[in-house]
């Protein structure tokens, strides 16, 4: 019997507060549940605007602790009614100063798994992600959970295909990508970056964007969420380029083992020659 999971992601529109914002998604999640989705994915700090668009302090009132804030705390409460897998992204504060983009992971139980915090830091017009947020330090860790080996790489990561490689050696079979991108500035690669990484690291891929214009900004978050899978190719059609979307798809998780055997690619990697990558 196929190794089937049914995976599901949503893309939304920003509601004009938090409450509303989780509410709706925790609507988005039981709908999955309801159609048998098993794991569910939101997009970059999910419950706030992309306040990143602007540059001012008062933006730091979305952080709150990982995993002991009140999001993190309620979407461990819709997993165990659920019974999902949920990728949590939120805007975390450890201390005060000390703050990340980061992604809770919580399993089918609403145990707490742990977090992804996102490593490359993007600062330029409309992405002023420096002013908030420090690099990420805790590794590009793959969780195992009820559906599987789980990884996360948040939005601007996608491009440094390092990332996307550490998930792939530490077993990754299913990577979320949350993101926030706008259709001016790198519209042209979200159909190739996630794929090509899919292809070059033999696993699947749920790419998730935001969509709409926001009231922080001019950005347009064109959505187009996907999944793909280990040979490239998209699971279903995209999500819409101008609507709030949940998809849900059917993943074969046999489909990796049998791309890695034809493939091979890790069989033939060089690290022993690849020491230039790293050096000063």
């Amino acid at each position: 019997m196929a190794n089937v999971v049914r995976a599901a992601l949503v893309q939304a529109t920003w509601t004009g507060d938090t409450e509303s914002m989780v509410a709706k998604h925790e609507e988005h999640a039981r709908e999955a549940a309801r159609s048998g989705a098993k794991i569910i994915g939101f997009q970059e700090v999910f419950n706030a605007p992309y306040f990143c668009q602007v540059q001012e302090p008062e933006h730091y009132r979305w952080a709150e602790a990982v995993p002991d804030g009140p999001t993190v705390r309620r979407m461990q409460e819709l997993a165990r009614e659920t019974g999902m897998v949920i990728v949590v992204p939120v805007f975390e504060v450890e201390q005060s100063g000390f703050y990340y983009n980061t992604a809770a992971v919580i399993d089918a139980d609403g145990s707490y798994l742990g977090k992804y915090r996102k490593h490359h830091i993007p600062q330029v017009k409309g992405f002023w992600e420096k002013y908030y947020f420090r690099p990420g330090n805790a590794g590009w860790p793959v969780f195992d959970t009820a559906v599987g080996k789980v990884g996360v790489y948040i939005c601007y990561d996608r491009h440094f295909p390092e990332g996307w490689r550490q998930l792939g050696l530490q077993g990754a079979q299913l990577v979320y990508n949350p993101s926030a991108t706008h259709r001016g500035l790198s519209a042209h690669l979200w159909q190739l970056e996630q794929p090509a990484a899919a292809v070059a690291n033999e696993y699947f891929v749920a790419a998730i964007n935001r969509v709409g214009v926001e009231e922080y900004g001019d950005n347009d978050f064109y959505g187009t969420s996907y999944f793909v899978d280990p040979r490239g190719r998209f699971v279903g059609d995209l999500a819409s380029d101008k609507d709030e979307e949940l998809l849900v798809r059917d993943l074969d998780f046999d489909l990796i083992e049998e791309v890695r055997q034809q493939w091979a690619f890790y069989r033939d990697r060089r690290p022993d020659a690849y020491d230039g990558l790293v050096r000063p």
